[in-house]
């Protein structure tokens, strides 16, 4: 099977590659740098209870 490397497009061959799904160490190191610098974002919800954490949770 080949897939699109993430970050630059080259076509990958999925089967035993090393950096799956990237086509290099370089292409998946700026991907990395980018989840570093914030640029991805995972969608979250605020709690509006307004209730504080439990600090027993937290020891």
């Amino acid at each position: 099977m080949t897939v699109r490397c993430p970050t630059c497009k080259a076509p990958v061959v999925w089967k035993d590659h090393p950096y799956r799904p990237f086509c290099s160490e370089r292409c998946r190191l700026a991907d990395l740098g980018r989840w570093f610098r914030e640029d991805y974002r995972l969608p979250a919800e605020e709690d509006e209870s307004g209730d504080a954490p439990d600090p027993e949770l937290f020891q």
